[in-house]
């Protein structure tokens, strides 16, 4: 029997994922290379879904692509930083407090936080938490909000694995973890909402601080 070659958008899926996945668990770091001839070899295949991958990726906001040095993995300062958890402040908060008043079912949240627990490592753990967010902001009932949150999602990953390669956190999230989670299964979609936002927004103030004196208002 004559086998069917796998069709390219499914070997440009397999390549978008693997990549993402070592981008967003800080196995491929801020800055790195990312050359088309190495991935194909590295994944088995033509470098046409490799370069439809990272056009993909670039998108996203997760490599950025220069016509003279390649496509790397995007940078992180504190600018990009702050915008990214601005967009996040701004929305997941009352995408949060929609899913409490619509009595969604937090089931997900619930399986996510104990993945997060009992993970084995820094990347099981990473995924696991950014599961957790999403399955608070994606039953809040308006599909164009959870996915302008789904944009910066990446993005916002990201920034966490540069934090928490300099300095974990892990513990201390945890916490407010299941404290959003103990108030959204209350049916308190305004303390819910509140703790939400105050963890999105320590977790950036610890990470990229302000300069002393400038003005924390955006």
């Amino acid at each position: 029997m004559t086998s069917v070659p796998t069709p390219i958008p499914s070997r440009t899926q397999f390549v978008l994922e693997a990549v993402k996945h070592r981008i967003l668990t800080g196995q491929l770091a801020p800055g790195q290379a990312l050359v088309e001839v190495e991935l194909a070899a590295q994944y088995g295949v033509s470098k046409t879904p490799v370069r439809e991958a990272l056009k993909t990726l670039a998108g996203t906001g997760l490599v950025v692509m220069n016509q003279y040095k390649g496509v790397t993995v995007r940078m992180v300062d504190a600018d990009m930083a702050r915008e990214v958890y601005d967009v996040r402040l701004l929305l997941e908060p009352e995408a949060l407090r929609r899913t409490v008043h619509g009595a969604a079912d937090l089931d997900a949240a619930r399986e996510a936080l104990a993945r997060a627990d009992t993970a084995a490592d820094t990347a099981e753990r990473s995924l696991a938490n950014r599961e957790f967010h999403r399955s608070l902001y994606l039953p809040c009932g308006n599909p164009l909000l959870a996915r302008m949150l789904d944009e910066v999602r990446d993005q916002a990953a990201l920034v966490s694995a540069v934090a928490w390669a300099a300095e974990p956190s892990w513990e201390r999230e945890a916490a407010e973890h299941r404290e959003i989670l103990r108030l959204a299964l209350a049916g308190d979609a305004d303390g819910a909402s509140l703790a939400l936002h105050a963890h999105i927004a320590s977790f950036v103030d610890r990470a990229f601080p302000r300069p002393q004196g400038e003005d924390a208002a955006l």
